[in-house]
């Protein structure tokens, strides 16, 4: 592939990263104005934002397995003109169950872009320069997650909810066109029709019990742990989960490759970024209610205050790259691991009511740095490892165990969090509607148990330095994608 070739295919995958950062960011801080204007419940604004997560971490598997035989451009594209054509027609939603269900469609979008971007880049760029192609990606990530409070509160007070959902789709609109000059699809890479079909037992066993277990984690934390809904999703996957398990270990063309965990760099790879995003997104949601309801800034404020944890990523990411080519992945994402853990705990020993700010700002840039020096390189040694062959399917995993965390942190953080504040006022603080909490005594028990989310989080950066660290320590093996055989 030309040299110029590679940078413009990393162009189209950047775009899609950027509009799936910006996604998240700017929606949340238009949700007041949406629970207004739809006349919706505040749980109903809750799964506004969840529905999209579900959604995508549920499909992103599924995308990038078939991208493995149906055509990574084909699928990355497809989900590009998903995702624009929902944003468009979210935007005249008239009602909350409307948009929910608009947004499990855009997350389905999501998450045919989330699955094969990583994918494509890995196909366009040499072994040697995964890293930095992957580094400028992440980059791109930060730089929404910056601009995405901004440009969601402005839109918001200057148009509207609704401008949330169609800025979007000029960009949408581009990065489609784009793609079909820039990817082609006459070299779309193509698998060979196979014995035995598609993996139709294992697609359906994956479906009902993954989302029966992302229900649990989410309504048991927002609702209650008690609901009906939990213990029936829970049974879900407790009783599908192995018989998905099952049919990848016999199917011929299985939706899931097994084999590719006997890599110990791959396996140790995807633990690693799952547990990254569980704390770092557990972090993010502790100082989101400590900003919003300890020390009662409002929503977009919040959100700029919370730029720290992005900006270190924005500098650092593309230079982690580099080193991780040059000296391989294992140093810099296992020394980005091991910032975090210093960044958490210093969260967990300072953060109170009177913490000055540059204070909290330097932790979270510790972290944000620690994650730039992780993302990339981890990112490289994943898709090296799986070989050309499973790259999409790669490319899913990481996708899905990564966004598997961020629920994950979720599950863990609300509980601390709806400990010392009232149920309501906990989901009035988070969406955005409440500034600040009406019973004052609450706040040190928040505090308190705001220490022991961050402190919690460290031990999992602990676990996730080791796991990074250990990966180096392999037989020099081919990729599992080449040498290990289905069953």
């Amino acid at each position: 592939m030309s040299d110029s070739r590679k940078w413009w295919i990393l162009s189209v995958t950047s775009l899609g990263s950027l509009l799936s950062a910006l996604n998240f960011s700017t929606l949340i801080i238009a949700l007041p104005d949406l629970l207004k204007g739809l006349n919706a419940s505040l749980l109903q604004a809750m799964w506004v934002m969840l529905s999209y997560m579900v959604a995508q971490t549920v499909m992103v598997l599924m995308a990038g397995s078939l991208a493995d035989r149906f055509g990574r451009k084909r699928i990355y594209i497809g989900g590009m003109l998903l995702f624009t054509v929902v944003s468009l027609v979210a935007g005249f939603a008239g009602n909350a169950p409307l948009l929910i269900l608009l947004r499990i469609l855009q997350g389905i979008g999501g998450a045919m872009i989330m699955a094969n971007s990583t994918a494509i880049v890995a196909d366009a760029f040499p072994k040697e320069e995964l890293g930095r192609a992957l580094g400028i990606n992440i980059m791109v990530v930060a730089v929404g997650q910056i601009i995405g409070p901004v440009l969601g509160g402005w839109l918001t007070e200057s148009f509207g909810w609704e401008w949330t959902f169609w800025f979007n789709v000029p960009f949408g609109i581009l990065g489609v066109i784009w793609g079909f000059k820039v990817l082609g699809l006459k070299d779309d890479k193509l698998a060979a029709p196979k014995a035995g079909g598609l993996d139709r037992g294992g697609a359906v066993t994956y479906v009902l019990s993954i989302t029966g277990l992302l229900i649990a984690l989410t309504w048991g934390p927002i609702q209650s742990w008690t609901s009906p809904v939990v213990w029936i999703s829970g049974l879900f996957f407790v009783v599908l989960f192995p018989v998905f398990l099952r049919c990848e270990r016999i199917h011929p063309n299985a939706l899931l490759h097994l084999p590719l965990f006997a890599n110990r760099v791959f396996s140790f790879g995807i633990i690693s970024a799952t547990l990254n995003a569980l704390a770092r997104m557990g972090v993010m949601f502790m100082l989101i209610f400590y900003f919003q309801g300890a020390l009662e800034k409002d929503a977009l404020m919040a959100g700029i205050m919370t730029i720290p944890l992005a900006a270190g990523m924005l500098v650092v990411s593309p230079l982690a790259g580099v080193l991780g080519d040059k000296y391989g992945e294992t140093t810099p994402a296992t020394i980005g691991l091991f910032l975090n853990i210093f960044g958490m705990a210093g969260l967990a020993l300072d953060t109170g009511l009177s913490t000055p700010f540059w204070h909290l700002a330097v932790y979270m840039t510790i972290i944000s740095v620690g994650s730039g020096l992780f993302n990339s390189p981890n990112s490289s040694s994943i898709m090296n490892a799986a070989g050309p062959k499973y790259r999409g399917e790669a490319s899913g995993i990481r996708s899905l165990t990564t966004n598997m965390g961020m629920m994950l942190s979720i599950a863990f953080s609300m509980p601390i969090v709806t400990h010392s504040i009232p149920h309501e006022a906990m989901l009035a603080i988070f969406s955005g509607t409440q500034v600040g909490m009406d019973d004052k005594s609450s706040l040190d028990g928040f505090i308190t148990g705001l220490h022991a989310v961050f402190w919690f989080m460290a031990a999992l950066m602990a676990v996730a330095t080791v796991m990074s660290y250990l990966r180096s320590h392999r037989s020099s093996r081919a990729a599992a994608g080449a040498t290990l055989p289905r069953k």
